[in-house]
């Protein structure tokens, strides 16, 4: 199968090509920018069009050490609690304000409404799981800062989900990468194997995020609204 094993050189030279691209990136500035990708991708409005896991993927990518590994980590971790800090405090300051808006119409009053639900319905645990939902991810900190619930609590809520969120996307960014490097002179099939892997990875994420969201739409209607 000469062109199976032409198709895997190619993939694998690309990927050692992208590879070492992200990895002689400075590490401060790299891991830097993992912190504000996943900042602006808690954020309202920003949020909704910045890819910060797929920045958070690329960068851990380039790590090369266990030193970098842990200032990625806590990078990340801190850019998304800043990011929903910031998400309740403009709930907290401007309130419903923000969803009457020009740019909180464009939302939709729908995705509002189903935030409001969520966290009058489920409290804490809707801060925990809207960290790993579409939209809610950037909708729930604003709207619990509209709610009577404390910042000490939200923060309780929400720093675990962004400490799983954070570790899932480094440590697999890492050790996909790492993989590759340590197998692409062995195998010519290592450019599958790594396209392979974060392939499923990601098809995990969307489908633990339907199930999700399958699981806690009840929660975002009111009675006799439809789930979906």
């Amino acid at each position: 199968m000469d062109w199976f094993d032409a198709i895997g050189s190619f993939l694998s030279g690309g990927l050692d090509w992208a590879l070492n691209l992200v990895q002689s990136v400075d590490p401060v500035a790299r891991i830097l920018l993992a912190g504000l990708g996943i900042l602006l991708e808690t954020s309202l409005l920003v949020g909704l069009v910045v890819p910060g896991d797929s920045i958070v993927l690329v960068a851990s990518t380039g790590i090369d050490n266990p030193a970098q590994y842990v200032g990625t980590l806590v990078a990340v971790i801190i850019g998304a609690l800043c990011g929903e800090s910031i998400g309740f405090a403009l709930g907290r300051f401007f309130g419903h304000r923000i969803r009457d808006s020009r740019l909180g119409h464009r939302i939709g009053l729908r995705n509002w409404h189903r935030a409001e639900n969520y966290v009058d319905r489920r409290g804490g645990i809707a801060v925990f799981v809207s960290r790993f939902l579409p939209v809610l991810h950037s909708l729930v900190p604003v709207t619990v800062g509209m709610s009577t619930m404390s910042y000490r609590r939200f923060i309780r809520w929400t720093a675990p989900a962004c400490a799983l969120w954070a570790g899932a996307y480094v440590t697999v960014g890492w050790l996909v990468a790492g993989s590759f490097r340590a197998l692409q002179d062995q195998l010519h099939i290592a450019g599958y194997i790594f396209v392979g892997i974060v392939a499923v990875f990601l098809i995990g994420v969307l489908v633990v995020k339907k199930l999700l969201e399958r699981s806690e739409a009840r929660h975002m209607t009111k009675e006799g609204e439809s789930p979906e």
